[in-house]
């Protein structure tokens, strides 16, 4: 777990530093690391989560309907957040303080949430059942971060002094590690009941679901076929593959 934290934190920090130090920005690459990073996480979600939540011994009947409220929880947080969370780079709407506040709150719970499957493991492995790779899930959400960390700091800049937006940066960095500590200690500790875990990480995936196709649908707006767009995809699903099934 300390691991998991230090990751979690540095690559908020790193990627959202990029917008300081880094040359000049190249949207071009970014939408190009976004759509691989979207990839992966649309590939390990139908891999990974979805077959583990059914699998294990969570209420199963009622599993597709936590991932479609999660779906549409992440489609409200997403109009808090301004889509930063999969990489809109652009003001916040509204008087400036207010725009930040919002953003900032949107972020922070959907980065809240997704941390908290990283406790997964360990919780999934008292119900029973089958538990996959937990660094295939992790690699997910460290590729998922990056890009929304680089958006963050590139907004904030743009209303903020480099002081205030390296505060908010670290605020966001905290989010998911603080989502996975406490996770651990709620359903460890007894505080709420197993069958609570399956409806955590279903809105979870729901949520992931509907980050990942949002990326897709974005990157090509026109429905045109651009080929290294598509070979990026096919290349971060391929490593969700090999991570998931061979490593």
């Amino acid at each position: 777990m300390v691991i998991n934290f230090i990751l979690l934190f540095f690559t908020v920090l790193l990627a959202g530093s990029l917008v300081f130090f880094a040359p000049a920005f190249k949207e071009r690459y970014f939408k190009l690391f976004l759509v691989f990073a979207g990839s992966y996480l649309f590939s390990i979600t139908i891999l990974h989560i979805i077959p583990e939540l059914f699998d294990n011994a969570f209420d199963s009947g009622k599993m597709g309907l936590y991932i479609l409220i999660g779906f549409l929880l992440q489609q409200l947080l997403e109009y808090l957040s301004s889509g930063i969370e999969h990489g809109h780079i652009h003001l916040p709407h509204g008087p400036k303080s207010k725009g930040v506040l919002t953003v900032m709150l949107g972020l922070f719970i959907h980065a809240f949430l997704e941390g908290t499957l990283l406790s997964h493991s360990s919780l999934m492995g008292e119900t029973g059942g089958h538990v996959h790779n937990e660094n295939t899930l992790l690699l997910g959400i460290i590729l998922h971060k990056g890009p929304a960390a680089f958006a963050l700091a590139a907004v904030l800049s743009q209303v903020l002094s480099k002081r205030w937006t390296f505060i908010l940066l670290v605020v966001f960095a905290l989010a998911s590690p603080l989502g996975m500590i406490l996770s651990t200690y709620i359903f460890q500790s007894g505080l709420l009941e197993t069958k609570w875990i399956g409806v955590l990480f279903g809105l979870v995936s729901g949520g992931f679901l509907h980050i990942s196709t949002t990326i897709f649908f974005e990157s090509s707006p026109h429905h045109k076929l651009q080929l290294n767009k598509l070979l990026v995809s096919f290349l971060a699903a391929g490593l969700a593959i090999l991570s998931e099934f061979l490593l």
